[in-house]
């Protein structure tokens, strides 16, 4: 099996990036998507020149997985957080 990395750009509404990480946390969606079946990693890094963009970092063992993942109910509960804080996305995907 093939490893992916996805690095995952968003570009939040003023003054949100914090809001949208700390709501991600509280809601207990981080520790769900570490318990899936195929997680490596899923880390947040925050950019230092711009205050609104953020990188996920996500790590699978293979893109199935990672799709399977994207079909869970808390990735559908983020979806939710995501609109009310993030207005663009972008991700570029690494095979490993």
């Amino acid at each position: 099996m093939q490893h992916i990395l996805l690095l995952v750009t968003y570009q939040t509404k003023p003054n949100t990036r914090e809001a949208f990480v700390e709501e991600v946390t509280d809601l207990g969606i981080l520790q769900k998507i570490q318990k899936e079946d195929g997680f490596v990693a899923y880390q947040y890094y925050y950019d230092a020149t711009d205050a609104n963009t953020l990188l996920l970092v996500e790590e699978w063992e293979s893109e199935a997985k990672q799709q399977a993942h994207l079909q869970t109910a808390h990735m559908e509960e983020l979806q939710a957080v995501k609109e009310k804080y993030v207005l663009q996305t972008s991700v570029r995907k690494i095979s490993l």
